[in-house]
């Protein structure tokens, strides 16, 4: 091309070379090309120093690859967040985690935005390091910052292994903290949090996310809502989780046969008569209850339920 045309080359057709160097392991020869470019008076771009970048942490040339990082700064090359991704898993691949977290900080400072791949490879790394904790600190700066993305990103994975690790109340934070800045959990995230709230015993907190979540028109699985409900019916909260019930309905929620059984089963061990009957009627007209004599059981159950009494207790001096 050079010889056959008055000009240069197109950085584009050489990239397109160097990368099928790169792409079948000549390594060396894409380098070697790169030199030349300099000779073919073509300006290599971003996408040659990304390709480069990328080649040298798979060849294990990390420090290669942090001179060639400089090198494409001192040319007047900007680099973009693939630049920064490639290099943060390659200080992690090496154990250099200040470093990579540093990059991070870095791109913060030159106001080039992250990617949901940014917050996957450091979060990720982290956790698989045992620096959970960390992990978290990290999150939460970003999120104050304001640089996470906004979309596309996916913490289910932190939650998953807080709450795997019994730190529910943790992961709760975590989420409230990214929730309040506008950086939403998905529904598996959710429903993960939920659970592990529900194992630790915090109802209260399991209640709390699942409203806030349904509010916010994330509707949620059936599996984990009738968990919850029944979390509720055996504390004797059973109006709670039958409000919790008519909000998730109004998002969009579908209560099956077993919703309905669990709260008729509350009202009936709280001898609340008229609240059950109510939910039988509904189940009938639903077609939850196969025939008449099921429909007359719940009906009889409900008005011969009685509460246990309660025997006033005294006290010394009162």
């Amino acid at each position: 091309m050079i010889k056959l045309i008055d000009g240069r080359p197109s950085i584009v057709v050489c990239n397109v070379l160097i990368n099928g160097f790169v792409k079948w392991g000549q390594h060396d020869k894409a380098l070697e090309f790169y030199r030349k470019l300099s000779g073919f008076r073509v300006k290599p771009d971003v996408f040659t120093f990304n390709i480069l970048l990328s080649s040298h942490c798979r060849n294990s040339k990390f420090g290669s690859a942090l001179e060639l990082f400089r090198e494409m700064r001192e040319k007047g090359c900007s680099p973009n967040v693939v630049s920064f991704n490639t290099l943060i898993k390659g200080c992690f691949r090496e154990r250099r985690f200040e470093q990579g977290i540093g990059m991070a900080y870095e791109m913060i400072e030159l106001g080039c935005e992250f990617s949901h791949v940014t917050c996957e490879i450091l979060v990720d790394e982290l956790c698989k390091e045992g620096r959970v904790s960390e992990a978290c600190e990290i999150l939460i700066d970003f999120s104050r910052r304001g640089v996470l993305p906004s979309s596309g990103y996916d913490y289910f994975g932190l939650v998953e292994i807080l709450c795997r690790n019994g730190k529910s109340v943790r992961a709760l934070e975590v989420v409230n903290e990214l929730w309040r800045r506008g950086n939403s959990p998905s529904l598996i995230a959710c429903t993960t949090l939920i659970e592990g709230l529900r194992k630790s015993g915090r109802i209260n907190e399991a209640l709390g996310l699942m409203e806030r979540m349904t509010k916010e028109g994330t509707v949620p699985d059936i599996v984990t809502f009738n968990c919850l409900l029944q979390d509720l019916c055996n504390v004797e909260r059973t109006v709670e989780a039958d409000k919790l019930r008519l909000l998730a309905s109004d998002k969009g929620f579908i209560p099956d046969s077993m919703t309905y059984n669990i709260l008729v089963s509350g009202y009936t061990r709280e001898s609340k008569r008229k609240e059950g009957e109510k939910l039988v009627d509904e189940m009938l007209d639903k077609g939850f209850i196969p025939d008449i004599a099921s429909y007359n059981r719940l009906m009889d159950r409900l008005a011969n339920a009685r509460k246990p009494s309660r025997h006033r207790v005294h006290v010394n001096g009162g």
